[in-house]
């Protein structure tokens, strides 16, 4: 299998004790949501930046329903180490299903936000959070808890999420702009 072979390639040739501490922590960024949950929360404080605050809360809360409520429990795939004994992860072992990686649907999710939404000055923001989105995608398959397949769904319905949110914010300015 492919997905196990290049686990076992980051496994074996990838992993090493000066960057373990790092990848551990560029995971617990996504660890439930939180990281992704105070950004929007606090960028909603702010006036100038509340509606970009609450677009990344939205894209979160489609992310929720769709990956976490839906997703998972339906798919159900078993977690990469349980399937395969010489897979060995690095961190706790997650107790939900492994198909999608809800870490990258945060993450990509918010950079998706971000990226869309931002004025063209600010925008580089999101490119730094899409960079972000990127490293935790890749090191949910360093600590060895997610299958590749997982982690591009994750991506890709996070991304999709940013997007719808950021359509949302969109329409919802120019409704604004015609009253």
């Amino acid at each position: 299998m492919l997905e196990h072979d290049i686990l076992l390639f980051i496994q074996e040739n990838l992993r090493a004790d000066w960057l373990d501490g790092f990848m551990k922590a560029v995971t617990f960024l996504g660890n439930g949501g939180w990281f992704f949950i105070v950004l929007g929360l606090v960028l909603a404080v702010y006036p100038k930046t509340r509606k970009y605050g609450f677009a990344v809360l939205l894209a979160l809360a489609f992310d929720a329903i769709i990956l976490n409520l839906g997703l998972k429990n339906l798919v159900q795939r078993i977690r990469p180490y349980d399937q395969f004994a010489d897979l060995i992860p690095i961190v706790a072992k997650p107790k939900d299903f492994s198909f999608p990686s809800g870490h990258s649907g945060v993450s990509f999710a918010t950079a998706c936000v971000l990226c869309l939404t931002l004025p063209r000055g600010k925008r580089a923001w999101g490119y730094v959070f899409l960079g972000l989105a990127v490293l935790i995608g890749v090191s949910r398959l360093y600590v060895g808890v997610h299958f590749p397949t997982d982690v591009l769904a994750g991506a890709l319905i996070g991304g999709l999420c940013g997007l719808a949110s950021a359509l949302l914010l969109r329409r919802w300015e120019m409704r604004r702009k015609e009253r």
